[in-house]
């Protein structure tokens, strides 16, 4: 079987792909892959990390702010949407899929459009509650669109073909043993709060984070990681101004990135994050409480819907980041740590909505679609 796989931007749309396409291999090793992403985005470096072939149009968004320098900007994404689609019915006819698979961002819409015009079988899948711009454009050109949870289903038309497959989650994370990693991270009994904002960071969140690990520091209650990132280098320095000696607490660990996700996330009793579709998948996986703070600065707010996803089923708490205060968050981990039924009962909750079989249920739906 030959595939396609076609999504860029950001992580949550290359990594479904990817992880979609290593089951796929692992369940037919002489499967045929080939991915299509964005010339310049970070799927140029992700996917041949991940062992596949890829090639690349270019694309590029529309700006909604109208400024003179996004009108310019919006003719040459009209002339990219041209030149995009020539190019990805060139690749397409070269490579010959017998079915193509898209996962949002702006490379899918003229690959997936070109090769549903060509005849060829083609499928979507949505990583978020509220979908994309390119997946409502493009769901009735395909043969199924997978969707990550079921509130997202209310957002298309009826005579599209909607399957609820869930988000694949990373081998490594489902692997990860709670006692083992507590271990291997050298953690006591205390409660450990997990808190990041990506790998870039959150300036909003990291600002009520130096808070809350100033109070903490105070009474050494609670065991603490928290990923500040790339892009706020102002942080070490509010911290060290609210908590005079950071480094002779051992209790509080600041990482600019947490190289190992799996295990942190397993060590934790409580997370604290921005509310991606990839993030809450994991947490799902693991059955953990969270306090979620969605980014504002995404498309169409899907950070929220995402969030109010699990919120609405008693599986999460959320903060919006206009209420978000470093008070307001200190109070809230106070609140949930000190009520071990509540502790319990958003872990439970959250672990109720993942759908550990995502995987096997997009290989199935791909296999069918190619007629196999």
């Amino acid at each position: 079987m030959k595939v396609l796989f076609t999504g860029g931007g950001t992580a949550g749309h290359i990594n479904p792909a990817l992880a979609a396409a290593g089951y796929l291999l692992q369940k037919e090793p002489d499967a045929q892959i080939l991915y299509v992403g964005n010339k310049g985005g970070m799927e140029e470096r992700l996917v041949p990390q991940a062992g596949f072939e890829i090639q690349t149009v270019h694309i590029s968004g529309f700006q909604r702010k109208l400024t003179p320098k996004n009108l310019v900007r919006n003719a040459q994404t009209v002339v990219r949407v041209f030149t995009a689609s020539a190019e990805a019915k060139r690749i397409i006819k070269a490579f010959g899929p017998d079915v193509c698979v898209g996962t949002g961002g702006y490379v899918s819409g003229p690959v997936i459009r070109e090769a549903a015009k060509l005849g060829i079988p083609c499928v979507i899948h949505e990583s978020n509650a509220y979908p994309g711009v390119t997946t409502k454009m493009l769901a009735k050109s395909v043969k199924t669109v997978m969707l990550a949870v079921p509130d997202a289903k209310k957002y298309f038309d009826s005579s599209v073909n909607c399957v609820v497959t869930g988000n694949p989650v990373r081998g490594e994370v489902l692997a990860a043993e709670r006692e083992s990693s507590r271990k291997e991270l050298g953690l006591d009994d205390r409660p450990v709060v997990l808190s990041f904002g990506g790998s870039l960071g959150a300036s909003a969140l990291n600002k009520a984070a130096a808070y809350m690990l100033a109070q903490s520091a105070k009474t050494g209650e609670y065991q603490h990681i928290h990923g500040y990132g790339s892009h706020d280098e102002k942080f070490l320095d509010e911290v060290r101004d609210l908590v005079l000696d950071v480094e002779q607490q051992p209790q509080i660990r600041l990482l600019e990135y947490i190289n190992n996700m799996p295990q942190c996330l397993s060590a934790a009793d409580l997370v604290i994050g921005r509310a991606g579709a990839m993030t809450l998948t994991e947490i799902e996986a693991k059955a953990k409480a969270s306090i979620l703070i969605p980014s504002p600065n995404v498309a169409e707010n899907h950070q929220f819907h995402n969030a109010m996803a699990l919120v609405n089923r008693g599986a999460a708490e959320i903060i919006e980041e206009k209420d978000l205060t470093g008070p307001a968050l200190w109070e809230k981990v106070r609140s949930i740590l000190s009520d071990p039924e509540r502790l319990r009962s958003l872990g439970e909750n959250a672990g109720k909505m993942e759908i550990l079989d995502a995987n096997d249920r997009i290989y199935r739906v791909i296999k069918s679609a190619a007629g196999q």
